[in-house]
């Protein structure tokens, strides 16, 4: 049983499931585009990247061949990036698809969330084999929580062996695809509260996704709470200043900034 490589500082989410050419003309869509993005993204201080694919009329897919694609491309051009490829569902695929991917593909990082791999919470022997299965291969798997709500079925879940291990690596997710309210940074206080409640059992790796505009002052808090984050057009356009992003990079290099300033000053408070 291999050891999780831990998640990176930064990771760029530069395509997601939904948003298309229309919403960016700079999303990127294609494998050269998607390649370019990572290879751009780590010039401008990203440490890894999540990765989804598209088919030929640019929906999202989970196809292994477009994925080995990617991989093996990001790989060649950008080869120090962490790589991560979603199972995302984005209404199009179901439970047992998204483990038949994760299976014929066996990625050194997946995210999965609980609710999309469990979407019948008592019906729990498909999800608890995949995950086993997963651990056994060597697979890290950061789980995806939407809400505080999910986090604490997430930690039920560890109770009752369906997600085995007494390591974690979590996506904590503030604020919503549809945008309705903006997520503020202390909305991470109700999820680390109860990461804390678990330090005397379990151990964490944790990393924030935030909506809209908010997204860097979330990634910046983060930081300062000792996590990690992911930034990009699957999660937020805009810049800190309410400005329109560039591409990815500029996403990736506004929220570096920002990490960078939250990790001195927490270092000078330290001292």
């Amino acid at each position: 049983m291999n050891t999780p490589q831990p998640l990176p500082r930064l990771m760029v989410a530069p395509t997601g499931a939904r948003r298309g050419k229309s919403d960016h003309p700079e999303l990127p869509i294609s494998l050269n585009d998607i390649i370019a993005t990572a290879v751009a993204c780590q010039n401008a201080g990203a440490d890894g990247i999540h990765l989804h694919v598209r088919d030929g009329g640019g929906n999202h897919s989970l196809d292994v061949g477009l994925y080995r694609d990617v991989i093996a491309g990001v790989k060649q051009n950008a080869p120090d990036l962490f790589i991560q490829v979603t199972s995302e569902a984005a209404g199009i695929y179901d439970a047992e698809a998204q483990r038949a991917m994760v299976r014929e593909l066996k990625p050194s990082s997946v995210s999965v969330a609980l609710r999309e791999m469990l979407p019948v919470p008592n019906d729990t022997d498909e999800a608890r084999a995949f995950y086993d299965w997963a651990l056994s291969a060597g697979i890290s798997i950061q789980h995806i929580v939407y809400s505080p709500d999910e986090l604490r079925w997430f930690l039920e879940c560890v109770d009752q062996g369906i997600v085995p291990g007494a390591h974690h690596q979590l996506q904590l997710v503030l604020g919503t695809y549809e945008g309705s309210d903006l997520p503020r940074p202390s909305d991470l206080e109700v999820f680390l509260s109860q990461l804390d409640a678990r330090k005397s059992d379990l151990t964490f790796d944790w990393m924030v996704c935030a909506f809209g505009s908010a997204e860097t002052p979330c990634l910046a808090y983060a930081a300062q709470r000792g996590g990690k984050a992911r930034v990009g057009f699957e999660n937020s356009l805009w810049n800190a200043d309410g400005t329109l992003a560039r591409d990815n990079a500029e996403r990736v290099a506004d929220a570096r900034a920002a990490i960078d300033a939250a990790a001195q000053t927490l270092s000078s408070i330290d001292r």
